[in-house]
């Protein structure tokens, strides 16, 4: 009785080590937290290039749309500097 009862838990246990052995080669929990802290480390490493590249692209695009704003106030027969944007012209 004691002897198939221990017999039972160390079969048991070795069931669970063959499944742990599996379970680390399959997923590879080592490797999958290596792969995260490098990923981390090259976002904060390249985080200020990032950030300058969206400044440029938002000073960019805040360009044009002054640029399109005074095309539209330049060709609006209502705006306020037309009459003077007409003088100068000609």
């Amino acid at each position: 009785m004691l002897r198939d009862t221990l017999e039972m838990n160390i079969k048991r246990i070795i069931d669970f080590l063959i499944y742990s052995k599996n379970f680390i080669i399959r997923k590879n929990p080592l490797k999958a937290m290596k792969n995260s802290f490098v990923e981390g480390l090259k976002e904060f490493l390249t985080m200020n290039k990032k950030r300058k590249m969206a400044q440029y692209r938002l000073n960019y695009h805040r360009h044009q749309c002054q640029k399109m704003e005074q095309l539209i106030a330049e060709n609006n027969q209502h705006a306020y500097n037309r009459g003077s944007h007409l003088n100068e012209t000609r």
